[in-house]
């Protein structure tokens, strides 16, 4: 829609202007088309459909009138001088001769003369038995024996079985019998034939001079195959000139949906007999009792149709009454008239634009003089519109758009010049304005550099003074641990040796808190970067000291191997991993020493390693990898599987007293481990996502350029 839109906003006005003309009456012609095709359609159909129906009622009129025909015919015979008196004298021939002739005349297929019970049947050797077909017909005559006051005649539909058929007449027999034609549109059904007839049953009861029965007439019309009958209702209900050329009219009587006497072609041009109704007229007539009034498909073609049931004496729907016409030459004939309608509107629509074009060039002319003197207009050039010769709107219009254009041109000389005196102006306020944004902005950065240095003075100030107060408690407890570590060595004697391993990790893990003590005070104090000295080491039992006094100076630092370091602080956190059966996994790779004192790297590592199971929940899983970076730099990386790390957070995971994420700790071990890298020229990186764990890397110099051989291995700590 908007690509039309804009399509429609790009054309000329001359196109603009014709689609206004000719698009209401594009539209008006199609809908006066659609209309006029609808309404046609409909009324054609509609008329068609009441003939149809009128074609209905006159077939049944005539259908009614062959049943009330065929009830006089057996009522003269039984009132006739010459039959009474053939009954009288017993003339047994002479009655049936009066009875064949019925049959000869064509009124009936079979007559039979009955007893008044209908027991018995008059046959060329006398009174004979009969089983006589009852049904409410026959109960409505023969039930009444009283004079005078009984039903005398009365005729209906009835259907005989093949049986019952071959008893009235045998040489008739094969006449109900034919084949089921398959039937495009029909009902499913497993029968292959039809063997029933259909009749129109008339009983006629005779009297004597006395008024009492003496006997009853039998008179039988079969419509299977009775092409008479149907063909005399055609040429009655469609005579010539009822029906457009190259139509044609049929009426059908059906047994169920069968088709058993037709005028209907089929295949060839032979009588459509054994086809069978659409599925659609069988649901809406036979099963429910409605007249049909609509198209049709009857056998091979669409048909107008008309449909109602035929009802036996018994009050059951046996079959159906039909009457039609081919539909085809009407439709042909409608389809003429609709387009020869829209020939003629169109021829007039077509007038229509012809004049509105002929019509619209006296505006388009003027307008696009106009149109061409405003393009020159706007490409610089100096042009105008002079004199149109048109007294009207659009001639008044040229007239000042001239006069526009001769103001404008004034105007636009005076706008130059006061635009060139304020484009110098703007110049110099423009300079002025660059050099104070430089000194704003200069001014901006300094402010901001100043914050980054007030917070951190902040933090380490406050850092400081706690890790003054903590490193104090800490010192007394740890050298009465030394004092009693003395006495303990004193008293074992020589059975120290025993014992000696877990002596010496004793010690040695309390001077690690002496020099963690330490480290934390240097945070606040980054001007000091080594480990103190044994003469500092004051307060602490002279025993214990000498033991230790035999490494090297912890004031000098000694090249590291970090693979080596990191197995033997991983004796450290082993119970704190088994607790929460955490797997550890370590993968070694040959790296260059590190130039940093021990007990602050091991103090690195084990910070990072308790940080990753805090982080951690039950039978989680860390690693521990070390390989060298592409600048000779050794790196660490320790993973795990934990919480992970939001993205909001990892800029603060190094701020003191940040412990977000984690299932306890104080918020100090990152935030030292990273203040020790940086001492010794390092750093520290994190790589996390919330749900898929961190990977913290420590990234520390090589020492030199020394490997050892490549050595994998993974350890796991249950």
């Amino acid at each position: 829609m908007a690509r039309i839109v804009d399509y429609i906003r790009g054309l000329s006005l001359r196109h603009k202007l014709l689609a206004l003309v000719l698009g209401p009456l594009l539209l008006l012609t199609g809908t006066v088309i659609y209309l006029t095709a609808h309404w046609t359609t409909s009324y054609t159909y509609k008329q068609l459909f009441t003939k149809v129906n009128t074609d209905l009622r006159v077939t049944q009129d005539v259908f009614d009138r062959i049943q009330v025909d065929r009830q006089r015919a057996l009522t003269a015979l039984a009132n006739s001088s010459a039959f009474l008196a053939k009954l009288s004298a017993s003339d047994t021939a002479g009655i049936l001769r009066l009875l064949d002739k019925q049959t000869e005349n064509g009124d009936f297929d079979f007559v039979n003369l009955l007893s008044s019970n209908g027991s018995s049947r008059l046959s060329d050797t006398g009174w004979e038995k009969h089983n006589l077909n009852t049904s409410p017909l026959t109960q409505s005559v023969f039930d009444h024996a009283t004079p005078w006051n009984s039903l005398d005649t009365a005729t209906g539909i009835e259907i005989y079985s093949r049986d019952e058929w071959s008893a009235e007449s045998e040489q008739l027999a094969k006449k109900v019998v034919f084949p089921l034609i398959k039937t495009p549109r029909a009902a499913p059904t497993e029968k292959t034939q039809e063997e029933r007839a259909m009749v129109i049953r008339v009983l006629q009861r005779v009297r004597g001079a006395d008024g009492n029965t003496s006997g009853v007439l039998e008179g039988g019309l079969l419509l299977n195959r009775n092409y008479g009958f149907v063909d005399e209702i055609r040429d009655l209900v469609y005579g010539p000139g009822s029906l457009a050329e190259g139509s044609r009219g049929t009426v059908t009587v059906f047994l169920d949906d069968v088709r058993i006497t037709t005028n209907v072609p089929g295949s060839e041009d032979a009588r459509a007999l054994g086809t069978r109704v659409s599925l659609e007229v069988r649901n809406t007539v036979l099963e429910s009792g409605r007249t049909w009034i609509d198209r049709a498909f009857v056998v091979n073609d669409w048909y107008i149709s008309a449909y109602q049931p035929i009802v036996d004496v018994h009050g059951e729907r046996v079959g159906m009454l039909y009457a039609g016409y081919l539909e085809a030459p009407f439709r042909k004939d409608l389809y003429n008239g609709i387009a020869l309608t829209a020939a003629v509107v169109l021829a007039g629509s077509l007038l229509a634009v012809v004049a509105a074009i002929v019509g619209a060039k006296s505006i388009f002319k003027p307008v696009e003089s106009i149109a061409r003197v405003v393009r020159a207009t706007a490409a610089g050039e100096r042009q105008r519109i002079g004199d149109l010769k048109v007294h009207d709107e659009i001639g008044e219009l040229a007239t000042q758009f001239d006069s526009m254009l001769d103001t404008l041109e004034e105007n636009s000389a005076q706008i130059k010049a006061n635009a060139n005196e304020l484009e110098q102006k703007v110049q110099e306020r423009t300079t002025e304005l660059e050099q104070k944004n430089t000194t704003l902005q200069e001014s901006i950065t300094l402010l901001h550099e100043a914050q980054q240095k007030l917070a951190t003075a902040e933090r380490l100030a406050a850092v400081g003074q706690l890790t003054a107060g903590v490193a104090h408690e800490i010192n007394n407890p740890t050298a009465v641990i030394l004092g009693n570590m003395d006495i303990l060595i004193q008293e074992m004697g020589d059975h120290r040796h025993d014992v000696q391993t877990e002596i010496d990790l004793i010690i040695e893990q309390v001077y690690r808190i002496r020099s963690i003590t330490d480290r934390l005070l240097q945070y606040s104090r980054p001007g000091t970067t080594a480990p103190l000295s044994n003469q500092e080491r004051v307060g602490f039992p002279s025993m214990v000291s000498a033991e230790f006094n035999d490494e090297t100076s912890p004031t000098e630092l000694v090249p590291v191997d970090v693979n080596d370091l990191i197995d033997s602080s991983l004796v450290l956190v082993k119970q704190e991993l088994a607790a929460k059966s955490i797997v550890l996994e370590t993968v070694f790779n040959a790296v260059p020493r590190v130039a940093i004192d021990k007990q602050e790297l091991q103090q690195v590592i084990v910070n990072l390693v308790l940080n990753a199971s805090q982080a951690v929940s039950e039978h989680g899983h860390i690693m521990i990898k070390t390989s060298t970076s592409q600048d000779n730099q050794v790196k660490i990386d320790i993973q795990d599987n934990g919480v992970g790390i939001a993205a909001a957070n990892r800029s603060r995971v190094f701020d003191p007293f940040f412990t977000h994420g984690k299932e306890g700790g104080t918020g100090l071990g990152l935030s030292v481990s990273y203040g020790i890298a940086r001492r010794y020229g390092g750093d520290i990186d994190v790589e996390s996502a919330p749900g898929k764990g961190a990977c913290f890397s420590v990234l520390l110099p090589g020492y030199s350029l020394e490997s050892s051989v490549d050595q994998e291995h993974s350890i796991a700590l249950m």
